[in-house]
């Protein structure tokens, strides 16, 4: 395996397009990113990231879902055989047992449509729009067993105008993930 002195390797969960993962890969080749991505796995083998990592070089795979003990043993054998730091899940849309956060034993970051701890969970654009909310935004948090409860690394806002709905509010809130994403893993890595 290739090795970057002083850069941490991190593996990434995905479930679909893999547009977090593009903005994260295009992070990790810039000359001082301090982290590689050594890895990409999704539970959908068909999901579009998955061609993202095969034309950056990247091992991944694809683990057809079955249910989600078969999903989390198949991946933690994967995961064993890399020297990891830090697990990011990019748009992956499967919920992580505590049995698995324990016996990877390396953290795990997530990244939330939503200004946590509002709106945990889905829907995240509707719920925010129905409440006439102001602003949302997007979290990058840490994971532990409870759902999007994990500690807080890093969040942006953006203002929700009145012509928003479902659609243009994902994108633009979409834009501040692969903006605050990067810079999240770095801070936490940097704390490591």
């Amino acid at each position: 395996m290739e090795n970057y002195p002083g850069r941490k390797n991190i593996a990434i969960f995905i479930s679909g397009r893999g547009s977090n993962l593009k903005s994260l890969i295009r992070n990790s080749k810039q000359k001082n990113s301090l982290f590689k991505i050594s890895l990409v796995i999704s539970n959908n083998p068909e999901a579009v990231g998955l061609k993202y990592a095969t034309k950056s070089k990247i091992k991944n795979y694809g683990i057809k879902y079955i249910n989600n003990s078969y999903f989390e043993k198949e991946s933690l054998k994967i995961l064993k055989k890399y020297d990891l730091d830090l697990l990011c899940l990019a748009g992956f849309m499967k919920i992580l047992s505590g049995n698995f956060i324990k016996n990877f034993s390396k953290p795990i970051l997530n990244v939330h449509p939503s200004l946590l701890p509002k709106y945990k969970g889905l829907n995240t654009h509707l719920r925010a729009i129905k409440n006439k909310d102001k602003f949302t935004g997007a979290t990058i948090h840490k994971v532990n067993e409870k759902l999007d409860s994990g500690k807080i690394i890093l969040q942006k806002k953006v203002r929700i105008s009145k012509k928003d709905d479902v659609k243009s509010l994902e994108k633009k809130v979409l834009k501040i993930e692969h903006e605050i994403y990067p810079k999240a893993i770095i801070k936490f890595l940097s704390n490591l």
